[in-house]
């Protein structure tokens, strides 16, 4: 009987994602299967597109007018049916398209396109994987004609198993006497993906955990759980420098001798060097790495590694939460609280839904580990629906580090027009000569971050978006952080009125130059995403201040978690009232997490810790909690504001967002939605909702496109995520996709 593929094909717009039906012609018969990539004909012009298969099935009279499949990629590049369901997970929760989720699956380096063979159209390998010529032995070597020297010692060789032709070729096989040992039929050549140990220069030196009687029963308690025949969920939450990590280690350690495998993820490409280092030293090289900062060529070499069932531990950042891993018993999250794990773009995921839902496919114990929870978390943990355990203790009993506030109000009644407070300056200066080091915290890259006219009051923005242009010194140059746009040079006058241009604001390269005139003899390093963009630059920056190389870390929040060095004794803060002030529900939050964190990174060895937060507002409660480390009487405050303003965990939030070229459009676009919705939740009275809006978004334009919003506080349930998809279904039919995208995001604050 003639088979029939159902498929998603890829570029499809959210309105118009459906299956589409093709005919399996006789030649892909066997070659085709759910989860599977092919190519296809596609509209009136049946050009060739890329599709996944969701369906297979045989039919006695297909309808006559199905077009045929073209071709199908090898069943190597297969999704397996736990990835299916993880790409069937994130459309339906996340209001994604069908490839965009098979992208979000893969990476790029695994993903097939269009390509032309011989006049005809066939499926192509986005990247050749590098691969390398293996020699097994098959056969004895004949007695005559009598063989050479190195033919025996060829065969000698692979009857310990087989070995590549550079590996031969190194003891001095030559390729000349592989090939005529081919020819005999004595060994055989075939291709393996060719070996990246991205950890080369990690010695495995596994040595026993040394646990403190508080981590020790923290194992005990997850190990419970870690042992338990359905899927569960814990956090474990201990103050900064409580010793997370050994127990991460002990647990991963359970989880191998039972047979089962170990995902780990953290927020930031700059915290896998250290966390990889751990590992490969514990566990050797059944370790996989995945993460945006790899070449794709990595990345595919090191996905292929995990979809063949070599890789035991998999560390990585968000994406990694999709490794091909089988088997799984450990999933954990650390540093749960950090907003990186929110997708921004399609599908906008969270790697903690697609945690749970990994968990609940694998039986496996999900761990959520931080100093400072995100408040839903710390909540689902106090209410008992995830098992709570806590680490009160720094390890080796340790102090947490003494906290100071430096009031800036006074600060400049005393004349010091600096960013870089006096105090600040001295303890930096007395923290040197001791010859220890210090960690800078400033969430904000560039030198200056606001253009105004000293005359008109006008402030320099970019032409694509409604924010700032900042200036960056060393290239003498006005940026956008969010387009890229570039203005150089800097403009000096005022291109409304002609009068004179005033830059003020600060970043770190402002911080630097004014680090470097206070303390000449200082080194300083500057970590922020301007100075690690070229490769492995985030490990060998902290590698080198980890050898004592530098005096100063200066950077963005990329230096506020997870690190640790020994000799960082001063930890400072500066900057921090701008967010404290910020929109957005989780601005206290994400404030009390960033000072938590950064203050946590002193005093982690045997000499005391100190820091000091430079603010005009030392008194603030939330800045005061935070230095205290008080995260129970913060997270006390934090969910009695939730509960009465009705903020997660007591709903969902779904920010829907629009944009378009024409401002006017967009709004119209975004008000007949909100009509549209409020007509079908009036037909369903048990589904609460509470809309707000539409408004423009905080950056109102972006890219060239003006932005607008509703905010939803809603139940995130199927029958929810039923009206939004009717409600979809409506505004395309009335045409209105074409005034203003469309975007469905349940991560958002707000903001």
């Amino acid at each position: 009987m003639p088979g029939i593929a159902k498929v998603a094909v890829n570029d499809a717009t959210i309105h118009f994602d459906k299956l589409y039906s093709y005919l399996v012609p006789s030649e892909l018969k066997g070659s085709v299967w759910p989860g599977g990539m092919v190519l296809v004909p596609f509209g009136a012009g049946n050009r060739p597109r890329m599709a996944v298969v969701l369906e297979v099935s045989d039919e006695e009279t297909p309808d006559a007018r199905l077009k045929s499949l073209l071709d199908a990629a090898p069943e190597e590049a297969r999704l397996t049916p736990d990835l299916m369901e993880l790409v069937r997970f994130l459309r339906d929760r996340y209001f994604c398209t069908w490839y965009e989720a098979v992208k979000a699956v893969i990476p790029y380096g695994a993903q097939y396109q269009p390509g032309v063979e011989n006049g005809r159209p066939v499926v192509k390998n986005r990247m050749m994987r590098p691969v390398e010529t293996v020699y097994t032995l098959t056969g004895e070597l004949p007695q005559t004609p009598k063989p050479g020297p190195r033919q025996k010692q060829a065969v000698e060789v692979l009857r310990s198993g087989p070995r590549s032709r550079s590996e031969l070729e190194q003891i001095g096989i030559s390729r000349a006497t592989l090939d005529g040992l081919c020819k005999k039929g004595i060994i055989s050549a075939g291709e393996r993906d060719r070996p990246l140990d991205l950890l080369s220069n990690v010695p495995f030196d596994p040595q026993p955990l040394t646990l403190s009687p508080e981590q020790s029963e923290a194992c005990r308690s997850l190990e419970e759980d870690l042992l338990a025949d359905g899927p569960r969920a814990a956090l474990l939450y201990g103050v900064t420098g409580s010793g997370k990590t050994a127990v991460f280690l002990n647990l991963i350690e359970k989880t191998l001798a039972q047979g089962r495998r170990a995902l780990v993820l953290v927020p930031e490409i700059g915290l896998t060097p250290q966390m990889i280092r751990r590992l490969k030293a514990m566990f050797g090289s059944r370790l996989a790495v995945q993460h945006s900062a790899l070449s794709n060529t990595e990345r595919l070499l090191q996905w292929r590694m995990i979809q063949q069932g070599n890789a035991d531990i998999v560390v990585g950042t968000r994406s990694a939460i999709f490794a091909p891993l089988q088997n799984i018993g450990l999933i954990i999250l650390d540093e749960e609280q950090e907003h990186t794990y929110q997708s921004e773009s399609a599908p906008r995921y969270s790697a903690h839904d697609v945690a749970r839902k990994r968990a609940a496919m694998e039986n496996s114990l999900l761990l959520f580990a931080s100093a400072t929870p995100r408040t839903e978390t710390y909540q689902a943990a106090v209410s008992g629906r995830i098992r709570l355990v806590t680490l009160k203790h720094r390890y080796g009993g340790r102090p947490l580090p003494t906290v100071d506030f430096v009031d800036m109000r006074a600060e400049l009644a005393a004349g010091n027009p600096r960013e870089v407070s006096y105090q600040m300056a001295e303890a930096l200066r007395e923290t040197k000569e001791r010859g220890e080091q210090s960690i800078l915290l400033l969430n904000r890259r560039g030198y200056r971050t606001v253009g105004m006219c000293g005359s008109c009051g006008q402030v320099l923005k970019c032409p694509n978006c409604s924010v700032p242009l900042v200036y960056h010194k060393p290239e003498q140059a006005l940026f956008c952080h969010h387009c890229g746009h570039r203005i150089s040079p800097v403009p000096t006058v005022c291109p409304e009125c002609g009068g004179k241009m005033v830059y003020s604001g600060f970043g770190t390269q402002k911080v630097e130059e004014e680090l470097a005139e206070l303390l000449p003899d200082a080194r300083i390093l500057r970590m922020d995403q301007d100075s690690t963009g070229r490769k492995n630059a985030h490990e060998q920056m902290l590698a080198r201040f980890a050898a004592q190389e530098y005096d100063i870390l200066l950077g963005t929040q990329m230096v506020a978690k997870g690190l640790d060095f020994e000799k960082v004794t001063l930890v400072g803060v500066l900057g921090i009232d701008s967010m404290l002030f910020g929109q957005g529900f989780r601005s206290f939050e994400n404030v009390f997490s960033l000072v938590t964190q950064v203050v946590g990174r002193g005093g982690r060895s045997e000499l005391p810790g100190r820091a000091l937060i430079q603010t005009a507002v030392p008194e603030h409660p939330v800045l005061q909690l935070a230095a205290a480390q008080d995260y129970p009487r913060f997270y006390e405050q934090e969910i009695a504001f939730r509960r009465f303003s009705l903020y997660p965990p007591y709903c969902s939030f779904c920010v829907v967002g629009f944009s378009g070229t024409q401002e006017m459009d967009v709004y119209t676009a975004a008000r007949r939605f909100a009509r549209l919705l409020a007509e079908r939740f009036a037909s369903h009275p048990e589904q609460p909702l509470r809309m707000l809006g539409p408004t423009p978004m905080s950056i109102a334009k972006l890219n060239g496109k003006y932005r607008y919003k509703l905010t939803l506080k809603c139940r995130n349930d199927a029958p929810f995520r039923a009206l939004m998809r009717s409600t979809l279904d409506a505004y395309a039919e009335e045409k209105l996709p074409a005034k203003a995208g469309v975007t469905i995001d349940f991560n958002s604050d707000g903001d």
